[in-house]
């Protein structure tokens, strides 16, 4: 299956039914739509609005409008002539958008949709046409005096209603509009509002219509502009010839932005000295924004201006209206009938009301020919005749060379949409005197309808629908259901794919095929992922003395694959080929299908997962392991006990984290053993051996050289010394009450940490509790060297490096000894994350950051955090290595873990989130019949202190075509891999080298499936693979994330932690950080107890009476629109209005209300899915902070050079075209 998207800008024809599309019935009468409500919605499609089409199909890369940058901005493009407005195109033609790309850029981009009537039923796939418009104007016959309605679907608050290329080229948004003053733009407005390029609804175009005219000629508007790009009541003569350069400043001023945040926002009670006016990374979770906006908007936000020089190269034919007629200037259109109007996206500014966009005036983000462009030469200007479709807006005329003949209603000869035409006149040059002034033209509704693109909500909702239940792995090369999809495994041969999932389910037989077709056959690994409710954990086998059954030459071990030959006295290994003896006290015979007898008894014969118990052999030194131990080092300086993390950590230690210590299933008590240490600028070690009356402490001031000065007594085991420990856990907050130390070490807290694990011979973890830079003279010691205006240039991987190979050398140590780090930091301002998290990375261990820390604030959060990295599933001191058929084999691995060869994967721990990504590639062919397999083994110790082998197998089926290869991809695997590829590229290469590489790798896979798999059809048509359609957002998504293009606006240290999350992601969790789940919560049936649907994430899908809920995996967010109901307000908050609720509580108090309670359970079941607890944010519309909140609204364009969705679609299909060409 593939899908196509109904844009157009290739010559027509109506092609023969598609079979991925379907076919037209001919609802029609008389070329005109049927009557509104003739067409049943398509099921499961939110209905929302008029799909609208644009013709595309530029050569050039976008100049101007949402779709790109300006050239040079306030300066027509070069090579425009420069003459008086002539005639206008049609409604309903293609045109050339304003604000939008070119035409031309995207020449016969369609997608089997060519010139279909609005009477038409909807394609399957796509939202219906409502039957009440018709190419953006009413369905009622057109009469001589008739003023077309304002297109649905924007608000007629929306002042000049100008898209940004009538602003003029990165103009900035104060100077639009008659000088709006700059501090009306309060806090800053945030680029990813601005839907895909349409100005803020507070600027420019509150001014009176009197102020556009109602008459003006066509030459009073400077340069040759049209009427329409005239910004919002600017007077004429300020757009005649562009501005000069000095007027642009790429965005408002910081000053108007509002500088910083007041701390009273902002939870956690910044310091105001830490509010460095920057926006905070859109991915944190965490403390408040460090930042607000400074510097305005970035010129790209702002559009371009006029359409590029090659607009004259490919100008779409008018369409054919049916004859209406040019409305004048005069007077706000009044909205039409069945118009919605969404809300503006920002309030009206007092004395600037929202008027309705005059009429010839586009509106924001719409695509529409200017006024005063000259059609094409020799198309006709009368409407249809009788029977032909009307033009859907955006679409060419249905007639090509070579397929159907001319319309009625177009002259025969007419030169096809796509070719050659000479300048357009009214855009740039020299004034022409034949070309006769044109009438202004009706605003077109022209952009491409992101309800057009593919949904990734629909694609997660056929997906539940489809395959929730039982997913049976007894099948070779099945394609599990999406990772956003709740099911049950049956282990019956092949892992679960909670635990093992490939990139594709049917490999190349070839690496010549593999190569062409650049998807990448990459595994994500996750040995310990968290069963569902209803799924069985791998069973424990043991063979006692003998030991796992292995393949003598491969080492490969026993697997359902394995073939049983010689009557069951041998194997042949499926890895390598080889035949190895049966070992008598494994022996049993065959049946008469050739499979053992006991296949059904040993789970190593019939399961996908399964443990072993190791033998001596696999110990080191051949010594069974101790129980492993934790350690809990916490930082007693001023800061720390100054905002109550000591006190909290005692507490909560004592009373939900020690007594819920992990323990083998089955087991009463745990075997982990307990140690405790505090330190700043020294170190103290307790003795709480269960036989004294009071705990004592050592301290160790000597940090050159290390050493822990007991082992007897330090690491304890709980039961044992209960009251000892409760005993210190109450002491150490009054011991150090009155800490004015401020220096901290941090390299001898590992050092002594690792001594002490390597004194008890025992595996283990450090919790480390951090607050600030180690700046002490001692090992490891920091300097501060942070430099935020480096993010995002070709410099930034100095600062995203560590700074010394301290901590790097120091976790190779750790490794060694299976010790692992997780680091809690608590920092007020930079602690370099760069070069601490190399000792995390190297020993797997994670990183939690929890920026201005305030304990009645964040305490909550960390707490919860802490209990989820203690409790879940872990193992230690492990081994993993991967085993791959003959003919394939791994060559790269991601993740944070340490290598010390080319095939063993080093952990000093490993949990249920720990994910490890790889990179399979050919060193011979593979056959069809036989298929390819991959056995992942995992040599650890339990919490018990037992030596364990983990296997986990899976089977793929080989292929020889590229359909079969496209049909069985798994995007959210290859999407997690390039994620992870892009986090290591970033700290050798520059920025624009790692979005380029997702870029053009994205181009490469959509093309290689246009060139190989799709049917023959017009070179315009974008063609995506059913299984990969959602490539293009997701590669978007991640090209625009803060951990791979986060830029000055986020902290450096921000943008290292980050990165370091991403690198250990599974793809479940890079599913919902690269793309969050947007809830609408305030028209649920609050008596129901499911989670709703979510909705795309774009500020289109907001609206201004809506309560909605978003969270990334890391933050949660609870977005209050201010036209919310009181009534509801009030169940929640238990206040009158939105403003008065208090934004900087981070929970939502349950009220004895069904909407309080439907609220606060859906916030619970969004936490417990996740492995992070969700800090909520509450932000109300206009507020401050509803930046930051429409930063992960990622189908919108993003700040800086982030893209829309559409306008990236429109970038690969392009690209894709270059490739094919």
């Amino acid at each position: 299956m593939s899908s196509q998207f109904p844009y157009h800008g290739g010559q027509g024809g109506v092609p023969p039914p598609n079979p991925a599309v379907g076919s037209y019935p001919p609802n029609m009468f008389n070329g005109a739509p049927l009557p509104s409500g003739a067409q049943p919605p398509v099921k499961g499609f939110p209905q929302n609005g008029p799909p609208v089409g644009a013709p595309m199909g530029q050569q050039f890369p976008p100049q101007g409008g949402p779709m790109g940058h300006p050239s040079r901005p306030g300066f027509p493009p070069q090579g425009m002539q420069q003459r008086p407005p002539g005639p206008a195109s049609m409604p309903g033609g293609p045109g050339n958008f304003p604000g939008g790309p070119p035409t031309s850029q995207f020449n016969n981009m369609s997608i089997h949709d060519h010139m279909r009537p609005a009477g038409f039923p909807p394609r399957p796939g796509f939202p219906p046409t409502p039957q009440s418009h018709m190419n953006g104007f009413q369905a009622r016959p057109p009469g001589p005096s008739q003023v077309p309605t304002v297109p649905s679907g924007f608000p007629p608050s929306m002042p000049g209603g100008m898209p940004p290329s009538s602003v003029g080229g990165g103009l900035p948004t104060s100077s639009v509009g008659g000088g709006l003053p700059q501090s009306s733009l309060s806090g800053g407005m945030p680029p990813s509002s601005m839907g895909g390029g349409m100005p803020p609804s507070s600027v420019g175009g509150g001014l009176p219509p009197s102020s556009v005219g109602g008459g003006l000629p066509p030459s009073s508007m400077g340069g040759g502009m049209s009427p329409s790009s005239v910004g919002g009541g600017l007077p004429p003569s300020s757009m005649g010839g562009g501005l000069p350069p000095s007027s642009f400043s790429g965005g408002l001023p910081p000053s108007s932005m509002g500088g910083a945040l007041p701390p009273s926002s902002l939870g956690g009670g910044l310091p105001p000295s830490s509010m460095s006016s920057r926006l905070p990374p859109s991915s944190m979770g965490g403390g408040l924004p460090p930042s607000s906006m400074s510097g305005g908007m970035p010129p790209s936000s702002m559009g371009g201006g006029m359409p590029p020089s090659s607009i004259g190269g490919g100008m779409p034919p008018p369409s054919m209206s049916g004859g209406m007629p040019p409305s004048s200037m005069g007077g706000p259109l009044p909205p039409g009938p069945g118009n919605s109007m969404p809300r503006p996206l920002y309030p009206q500014q007092p004395g600037y009301g929202g008027q309705t966009p005059h009429p010839g005036m586009p509106q924001g983000n719409q695509f529409g020919a200017p006024p005063g462009m000259l059609p094409p030469q020799g198309q006709s200007m009368h409407p249809p005749a009788q029977n032909t479709a009307p033009l859907r807006p955006g679409f060419p005329p249905t007639s090509a060379p070579g397929q159907l003949p001319p319309q009625p209603g177009q002259f025969p000869g007419s030169v096809p949409y796509g070719h050659q035409q000479p300048p357009p006149m009214g855009y740039g040059g020299p004034p022409g005197p034949q070309a006769p002034p044109a009438p202004l033209q009706p605003p077109q509704q022209k952009r491409l309808d992101p309800d057009q693109m593919p949904s990734p909500i629909q694609v997660i909702e056929d997906d539940k629908r489809t395959r929730s239940g039982v997913f049976q792995t007894n099948a070779r090369g099945s394609v599990p259901p999406l990772v956003t999809t709740n099911f049950t495994t049956q282990d019956q041969g092949n892992a679960n794919p909670r635990f093992l999932r490939s990139t594709m389910y049917n490999v190349p037989c070839t690496a010549d095929m593999l190569k062409s077709s650049h998807i990448p056959f990459a595994l994500a690994l996750s040995p310990f992922a968290e069963l569902g409710p209803q799924e069985q954990p791998p069973p424990l086998v043991d063979l006692g003395e003998l030991g796992p059954v292995r393949c003598k030459r491969c080492k490969a071990y026993m697997n359902p694959f394995m073939q049983f030959i010689d009557g069951g006295r041998r194997f042949q290994c499926v890895f390598c080929g080889a035949a190895t003896d049966v070992p008598n006290e494994y022996f049993a015979h065959l049946d008469h299908t050739g499979r053992r007898v006991d296949t059904f008894n040993r789970a190593e014969l019939c399961l996908g997962s399964y443990e072993f118990v190791a033998t001596k052999d696999y110990c080191k030194n051949g010594v069974p392991p101790k129980e492993p131990a934790f350690i809990f080092m916490i930082d007693v300086s001023y800061n720390s006990v100054k905002s109550g993390l000591v006190q909290l950590i005692c507490d909560k230690l004592k009373s939900e984290i020690l007594i819920n210590l992990p323990k083998e299933t089955g087991a009463s008590e745990s075997e982990i053993r307990v140690g405790f240490v505090t330190y700043h600028k020294e170190l103290h070690f307790y003795n709480v051996k269960g036989s004294l009356a009071q705990p004592q402490m050592m301290v160790v001031s000597d940090l050159e050289d290390m050493f822990v000065p007991l082992v007897d007594g330090f690491l304890v085991k709980l039961s044992e010394s209960e009251a000892v420990i409760d005993s210190l856990l109450s002491q150490i907050p009054q011991m150090f009450s009155e800490s004015k130390e401020t220096e901290l070490v941090l390299g001898p807290v590992i050092q002594a940490g690792l001594d002490a694990l390597q004194s008890a011979e025992r595996a283990g973890r450090l919790y480390i509790f951090h607050t600030g830079l180690p700046t002490a003279e001692a090992p490891g010691k920091i300097k501060n060297r942070d430099d935020r205006k480096l993010l995002g240039t070709d410099k930034e991987k100095t600062i995203l490096s560590p700074q010394t190979s301290f901590y790097n050398k120091l976790g190779t140590e750790c490794v060694a000894a299976g010790c692992s780090v997780e680091l809690f930091l608590f920092p007020n301002q930079y602690i370099d994350v760069a070069t601490m998290s190399d000792v995390c990375r190297v020993t797997s261990g994670n990183i939690f950051k929890y920026s201005y820390f305030q304990a009645d604030l964040d305490g909550e959060r960390f707490i919860e955090d802490l209990k989820m990295t203690v409790l879940r599933s872990q193992a230690f001191d492990a081994i993993l290595r991967v085993r791959t058929s003959t003919g394939i084999r791994p060559v790269d691995f991601y993740g944070n873990f340490y290598m010390a060869n080319t095939t063993d994967v080093e952990m000093a721990s490993i949990d249920s989130d720990s994910c490890v990504s790889l990179e399979i590639k050919h060193d011979d062919k593979l056959s069809e019949s036989e298929g390819a397999f991959i056995q992942v083994a995992v040599l650890y110790t339990s919490v018990s202190g037992q030596r364990r082998l983990r296997c986990h197998n899976l089977s793929l089926n080989c292929c020889a075509q590229m359909a079969d290869l496209f049909r069985s991809c798994e995007l959210d695997v290859l999407v997690n891999f390039f994620a992870k590829q892009a986090i290591r590229t970033s700290l050798n290469a520059n920025p624009k080298q790692v979005r380029e590489h997702i870029m053009n790798e994205t181009a490469q896979i959509l093309a290689c499936y246009r060139k190989n798999c799709a049917n023959p059809s017009s070179p315009g048509q974008l063609v995506l693979p059913e299984c990969m359609k959602l490539l293009p957002l997701y590669a978007n998504c991640v090209i625009k994330n803060d951990s791979i293009s986060g830029g000055s606006e986020i902290s450096t240290d921000d943008r290292s932690y980050l990165m370091h999350l991403v690198n250990s992601m599974d793809p479940r969790t890079t599913n919902v950080f690269f793309y969050p789940t947007l809830l609408p919560f305030h028209n649920l049936d609050m008596e129901s107890s499911d989670v709703p649907a979510a909705i795309r994430c774009s500020s289109e899908r907001l609206e201004d009476n809506g309560i909605y809920l978003l969270e990334n995996g890391l933050s949660m967010f609870l977005w209050i629109g201010h036209n919310v109901k009181p009534e509801m307000i009030q169940d929640i908050f238990a206040v009158q209005s939105a403003a008065q609720v208090d934004i900087d509580k981070v929970q939502v108090l349950q009220l004895d209300n069904p909407v309080s309670r439907r609220l606060c359970d859906l916030i619970m079941k969004l936490r417990e899915g996740r492995s992070r607890y969700l800090k909520l944010t509450i932000v109300r519309q206009r507020d401050k902070l509803e930046p930051w909140f429409n930063h992960f609204l990622v189908e919108d364009k993003g700040m800086g050079s982030g893209s829309s969705y559409v306008d990236f679609l429109c970038h690969i299909h392009k690209e894709i075209r270059n490739i094919l060409s």
